[in-house]
């Protein structure tokens, strides 16, 4: 048998280890140990983590890398960040937005991250920016997976124009129809806006994803609406709830009713660990609110819950790098989710979750699947997430597209080895 690459001595995230991926024709054609085959390009992973690529199930990418414009969030408050983008958005042009956006894709795919969705604001009637995000996703297609989400950021119903500016985004060739009910300007409205969004999304054959009650408010309970929508239009599997947060305001009592709810109507969660304690708990003084949602509570009950980074350098965070590692690594430790089995459900909120909520079937790692790999400079996911690990490798359709070399570092030490490395002896899971 003759392949085109030969990935050698690789450790999955299922935890099998040492096992040979041979890649032919840009898919993955065998996955077994010591595969006797001929390649035309062989690289030893020895004993290291290839994990399926990271995918971000929830990011602003108009936004991105706009800090500062027109002047800097000085509450570091939601409110705030809102009111900047409003101010903002007149002065926006699509080559600055088709710039910013390009230049975020180059950090994603240097961190392995190669899907992304993307809400695109459709408030401003000039469809500025869902013009250049349909744009940059034809651009990057070769590379990187965009996914579309039209996004009115003043509510649907509370902006005037903004339901029939989402229609047209959806015309234009926008993927997901987005809400904010929340944000409307009764709790009545926002449960309408539900209602409309997701019979828009069923007329039209669509997936949904909702910012839904970004809020420190305990009684902010679209979610259990949009659970009822998605049922009462057969919409399972296609609808997800985005940040939640004001579950983690919610006595338990109503919790314990809303979570099995959420899980019989098949909406998937999304947290966004870095932005979530960041933005939410702003009332407070002590004690203190952090504001991520539920979610070993939404996961033991079946709920499919992923990671997202929201936001890079812009109006509401002023942070980040496009690594979704450390969305990961902050998640587990704001949900406290550190046994060994919780770590690598975090690894895989950030991998294989939301490639499913996505709707992405042609990543994996399963014979037949597009070869699009990240080698990892670590031996299991935990240790990847520990160490934020190095991205050696990165790879979409059996072809290298980026690489960094391994993270090292010299000691002048007298009497200590010449160079260190994190490391741990054996792997990370314990004996």
């Amino acid at each position: 048998m003759a392949v085109d690459f030969l990935l050698k001595n690789c450790n999955l995230p299922d935890g099998r280890n040492g096992v040979d991926i041979a890649i032919e024709a840009g898919r993955i054609a065998a996955i077994a140990p010591a595969l006797d085959v001929q390649a035309g390009q062989t690289v030893d992973a020895g004993g290291q983590l290839v994990a399926p690529p990271f995918v971000d199930a929830h990011f602003h990418m108009d936004s991105t890398l706009s800090y500062g414009q027109p002047r800097v969030n000085r509450s570091g408050t939601l409110l705030e960040g809102i009111a900047l983008w409003g101010e903002l958005k007149p002065t926006l042009t699509q080559d600055a937005l088709v710039e910013r956006a390009l230049a975020y894709c180059d950090w994603a795919v240097a961190k392995g991250l190669l899907a992304i969705r993307s809400h695109v604001d459709v408030c401003d009637p000039r469809l500025l920016a869902v013009e250049a995000l349909l744009h940059v996703r034809e651009r990057v297609r070769p590379y990187l997976d965009l996914q579309l989400v039209a996004f009115p950021q003043d509510g649907v119903l509370r902006a005037p124009g903004a339901l029939a500016n989402l229609r047209r985004a959806l015309d234009m060739g926008v993927d997901v129809v987005g809400g904010i009910p929340h944000f409307e300007r009764t709790m009545q409205d926002g449960a309408e806006s539900v209602r409309v969004l997701c019979e828009l999304a069923a007329e039209r054959g669509l997936r949904v994803d909702m910012h839904c009650d970004e809020s420190d408010d305990p009684l902010s309970r679209h979610i259990e609406t949009l659970a009822y929508q998605t049922q009462r239009l057969g919409l399972q599997g296609r609808v997800t709830g985005s940040h939640l947060t004001s579950m983690h305001s919610m006595d338990n009592y109503y919790v314990s009713k809303l979570i099995p709810l959420i899980a019989e109507s098949g909406v998937a969660a999304i947290a966004n660990p870095l932005i979530n304690i960041t933005l939410q708990g702003r009332h407070d003084s002590y004690p203190k609110r952090r504001g991520m949602t539920r979610v070993p509570e939404l996961l033991a009950a079946g709920v499919p819950v992923a990671f997202g980074h929201d936001c890079v350098m812009d109006p509401w965070y002023s942070l980040g790098s496009g690594d979704m590692l450390e969305v990961a690594h902050m998640g587990l430790h704001v949900a406290q989710m550190t046994g060994q089995d919780a770590m690598r459900a975090c690894f895989q909120a950030v991998t294989d979750t939301p490639a499913r909520i996505l709707g992405l079937d042609d990543t994996g790692l399963a014979v037949g699947k597009r070869a699009d790999l990240v080698l990892l400079q670590a031996r299991d996911p935990v240790e990847a997430l520990r160490l934020r690990a190095t991205r050696l490798l990165v790879m979409r359709a059996g072809k290298i597209i980026a690489s960094t070399p391994p993270a090292t570092a010299t000691l002048h030490l007298d009497g200590r080895p010449a160079s260190v490395s994190f490391l741990s002896a054996g792997g990370s899971t314990p004996c």
